[in-house]
Parts: C-alpha cells; sequence; structure tokens
C-alpha cells in the first residue's frame, strides 16, 4: 500500500511540473510577442525611422 501511495505522489508531482513548465513557455511567448509589438511601434516612428535609413544608406554607400 505505501508503494503505491509514494508512486501515485511521484506522478503527481511529475504532473504538476508539466504543466507549469507549459504555462511558463506561455507567459514567455506572451512577452515575447509584447516586446515586438513595442520595438515595431518605436522602430516606426519618425526620428529611429530616419536614423535607421541614415545608417542603412551610409553602409550601402548610395547617399546624396
Amino acid at each position: 500500500m505505501t508503494h503505491r501511495l509514494s508512486r501515485r505522489l511521484a506522478h503527481l508531482k511529475q504532473s504538476a511540473e508539466a504543466g507549469m513548465t507549459t504555462a511558463e513557455y506561455a507567459v514567455g511567448t506572451l512577452a515575447a510577442c509584447a516586446f515586438a509589438a513595442v520595438l515595431m511601434v518605436v522602430v516606426k516612428s519618425g526620428p529611429v525611422k530616419s536614423a535607421l535609413a541614415k545608417v542603412i544608406t551610409a553602409a550601402l554607400g548610395t547617399g546624396t
């Protein structure tokens, strides 16, 4: 009986950890998407867009 209970407890612990891992991946994915959205807003802003265009133009050597 004790062996069966300890096996059941080990199974429950393992199941709980698997669920936490999935939840952690979900939170990490949401955080990455939110960061990407903020980064897109910043990159599309006027001053940053202009600065990036200058850097790319200088790197390619196609400036006026």
